[in-house]
């Protein structure tokens, strides 16, 4: 008998494989099957049998294993070149598993076909083994990247808006005045001390800690604000702390004694006010808008110690001011010190009202929004808009989204409709045009359209501009009609002026959504600057008659992404790639705007946290540039109907005992919805159980430069590493850019830079805006969700960031306020 016919020899190696193969082609050939059933690709099915066949050849000593794998080999190669070409991410799930299968075979050749020499053998498998190693270190090099092109200089024009003359409008050079730096809230900073070239230079200046570290739903999202000598910075429980500029040192903290009962989906104090005689500008309106009364600068005689004010609102939904220079509350505002926003809301629980972005000061009007907690009640408290005088609280006007047409005050239990549309996130205003500029969010039913009124699925998801002294809208943009997918506004908008061809100015207002659309209006009136498209979406779902035939689309420039394909699911290997695409398979997906169903799950994407979220868009208005860091995941949602939903315990927050030890969890996870007839389970960003690996491939973030003359994308990259993350919760430590989810936005700097930490990677970035190349990166102590702020003092520039870690985004919570700067 010659070599090539001999009985392969059964060796311990050749077992292990052929036991491997057996399990791997069971797992991928049972859920082949299943996915052929439901209509998806044949490949897996066809791949399991070969592997099946292959390791039982294999157990009977039979070399005809060989050639069984070697089919399976060439088949999946033409298969992942088929559905995957050159992207990257897509071969890993698809060729990994086989691949490191086929090294093993190489290196056992000897044993499994007498006939093959090990030399022959180990150089085979030496070849595989390196085309693996170099699809390893692919991994490290940036995929899904639009290089930079035809990025504009600074000087080219002046995008600065002119919104009052008024220190909120245009802060003292080196200052941070709010909470997107200035009235604009361009979150730009005109410095040029710290620069693409010695950015690597960057040490910790000072670090603070502020003590203040919950349990549950921990995440500050703060961005402190800088006013002469002093930064201020709001902790989770909304304690105020001032801090010296220059050293990080204390100077007084105030405790306005919030419990955790009261924390709403998340401790977030994402900034505070300031404010004294310099703030607004008091001039005569146009536009539509009234003129202010001008007011006395300094003290107003009654508190003399309170000509310099900061602004809380709290998460038990209660507006404090205090002394700037001492922390003492300021008497003569309100009752003491205090106004109680919930005042003649009706019933409140505990936790379901809570200020959580910064108030608006404009035209001496203090103007409020608060959050109503989400999936709890659909009929839980008003959304209503408050307006108070900045010095004495007294109430002047309150706007509600179920009654647009007036803002006279209310009082009474039922003075405003349960459930109204709420502005929970951070807004802006233009003291020169006298408006107010509110993402209005929806209803509280978030997933259920049937019981709004008129006047809801008129202004919720929009845009809306009031003029600050009446309360009254001016004009309204919605840019999600009949939203059932929780699309409502979460970035701030920002203001700029755009240069016209006779040497004049149209004053604008630049829009983000979480749909990635971002609409550019002319904010004295709301027409958009660049179009806007109706186009047809999906009907059907649950609510046929109530879904809106078209949707908006901007012409300026959207951050999503194409429509999913079964191609587009992913994992590590072929069997969580393979869950992945069953579940694409079994769900209702008709393309963006997908309708909700209680039968099947069905696909939202992009998810409710991006496109752009509450991180918001940054402006460098001498380079005519946005900076937008952006979400990419669908989210996998399914309706529970009432019933059910009752039958498996699902109760609103106030229903449930308190637990101090509960960590939250993704908001829309077994969210009741009560008062309407389905409650909700989401699952944001569409993660697997048992890995917590997402189904879309990579990326999950990134960031982008646009040009804002014509809305054309300057560069593109993803943005975040996997140095924090991985399956099975377990960090790599490897820096691949594999693009994360982030919350939190971007500072920008006059000398070319972009600051920003966000990501799940627990880094501070620094960007070159020339290029979107990382330049210098920092480990954080804590998750960087919340956007920086720059300011500069005693001559010295410093890059500051509030690390606190957020529960939703999973990363490790602390209470850091670090100041980077260069060394003196």
């Amino acid at each position: 008998m010659d070599a090539a016919s001999a009985t392969p020899r059964r060796s311990a190696g050749s077992v292990i494989l052929a036991i491997v193969l057996i399990l791997f082609g069971l797992a991928i050939g049972a859920g082949g099957a299943w996915l052929v059933t439901l209509g998806g690709s044949w490949y897996y099915l066809l791949a399991g049998l070969g592997c099946v066949i292959s390791g039982v050849l294999l157990l009977m000593r039979r070399g005809s294993a060989v050639y069984w794998f070697a089919l399976v080999f060439i088949g999946t190669l033409i298969w992942a070149i088929w559905e995957s070409g050159l992207d990257y991410w897509r071969w890993v799930p698809r060729f990994d598993v086989i691949l490191l299968l086929a090294i093993a075979f190489a290196f056992l050749l000897p044993s499994i076909r007498p006939g093959v020499s090990r030399t022959a053998a180990r150089t085979l498998g030496c070849l595989l083994s390196l085309v693996f190693l170099v699809a390893v270190g692919l991994a490290f090099v940036p995929h899904n990247v639009t290089e930079a092109t035809n990025v504009p200089e600074a000087g080219q024009d002046n995008f600065v808006a002119d919104t009052g003359d008024g220190k909120a409008s245009k802060p003292d050079s080196g200052d941070w005045y709010t909470y997107g730096g200035s009235l604009a809230s361009q979150r730009f900073a005109d410095t040029k001390q710290i620069t693409p070239d010695n950015v690597k230079q960057l040490k910790l200046a000072w670090q603070y800690r502020t003590g203040d570290i919950p349990d549950t739903r921990w995440g500050a999202e703060n961005t402190p604000i800088k006013v002469g000598d002093s930064l201020f910075v709001c902790t989770p429980r909304n304690m105020v702390i001032a801090l010296d500029a220059a050293s990080g040192k204390e100077k007084w903290r105030y405790d306005p004694k919030v419990s955790d009962k009261s924390i709403p989906y998340t401790a977030a104090c994402r900034g505070l006010t300031y404010f004294d005689g310099q703030t607004n500008s008091h001039i005569t309106a146009t536009s539509g808008a009234q003129p202010a009364a001008a007011l006395p600068t300094g003290n107003d005689g009654n508190n003399e110690n309170c000509d310099k004010r900061i602004i809380l609102g709290t998460l038990d939904a209660r507006v404090i001011e205090l002394n700037a220079q001492t922390g003492k509350v300021c008497k003569d505002f309100g009752n003491n010190g205090t106004v109680n926003l919930a005042e003649n809301m009706g019933e409140i629980y505990e936790g379901y009202v809570a200020i959580n972005s910064a108030p608006v000061v404009v035209r001496d009007t203090l103007v409020v929004g608060h959050q109503v907690i989400d999936g709890q009640r659909a009929f839980g408290p008003p959304g209503v808009i408050k307006a108070y005088d900045v010095r004495s609280g007294k109430l002047k006007w309150a706007w509600d989204a179920a009654a647009p047409d007036t803002a006279d005050p209310k009082t009474g239990p039922n003075a405003w409709k349960r459930g109204s549309p709420d502005v929970w996130t951070s807004f802006t205003g233009d003291d020169k045009l006298g408006m107010i500029y509110l993402p209005v969010a929806n209803a509280s039913g978030d997933y259920w359209a049937s019981t709004r009124t008129a006047a809801e699925n008129k202004y919720a998801v929009s845009l809306t501009a009031l003029n600050v002294e009446t309360g009254l809208p001016v004009w309204s943009f919605q840019t999600a009609h009949h939203d059932v997918w929780d699309y409502d506004q979460g970035a701030q908008p920002s203001l700029v002026d755009y240069p016209a061809k006779d040497g004049g100015k149209t004053p604008a207002i630049v829009v983000p959504t979480k749909q990635g659309e971002t609409y550019v209006l002319d904010r004295r009136t709301g027409k958009s600057l660049f179009g806007v498209e109706e186009r047809p979406v999906p009907g059907g779902g649950l609510e046929p008659a109530i879904r809106a035939k078209t949707q908006p689309y901007s012409l300026f420039n959207h951050l999503s992404k194409p429509d999913l394909t079964p191609q587009d699911m992913w994992g590590l290997t072929p069997i969580d790639q393979l869950v992945c695409r069953i579940q694409f398979q079994q769900a209702s997906y008709k393309g963006q705007y997908t309708p909700p169903t209680a039968d099947r799950h069905y696909i939202e994407y992009p998810g409710y946290n991006g496109g752009s979220d509450w991180g918001s868009m940054a402006v460098d208005p001498t380079r005519g540039i946005l900076i937008a860091n952006y979400n990419d995941m669908p989210n996998y949602n399914i309706l529970v109907p009432r019933a059910k939903a009752d039958a498996m315990g699902w109760k609103p927050r106030d229903q449930i005992v308190y637990n101090p030890h509960d960590h939250g969890h993704a908001e829309g996870a077994g969210d009741p919805q009560i008062g309407v007839p389905y409650a909700v389970n989401v699952n944001a960003g569409w993660r697997l159980p048992f890995t917590g690996m997402l189904c879309k491939e990579p990326p999950y973030g990134g960031i982008r430069a646009i040009d804002l003359r014509n809305g054309h994308t300057l560069w593109d990259r993803p943005f975040g590493t996997a140095r924090r993350n991985g399956p099975f919760n377990m960090p790599t430590g490897l820096p691949i850019s594999i693009g994360t989810p982030n919350n939190g936005g971007s500072a920008v700097t006059s000398s070319g830079l972009i600051f920003i930490a966000a990501a799940t990677d627990d880094l501070l970035h620094a960007i070159d805006m020339k290029t979107g190349k990382t330049l210098w990166t920092v480990p954080l102590p804590a998750g960087g969700q919340a956007s920086p702020m720059i300011y500069t003092q005693n001559g010295r520039e410093y890059v500051v960031i509030v690390a606190t870690g957020h529960h939703f985004m999973e990363t490790p919570k602390g209470d850091y306020v670090q100041a980077y700067a260069l060394p003196n």
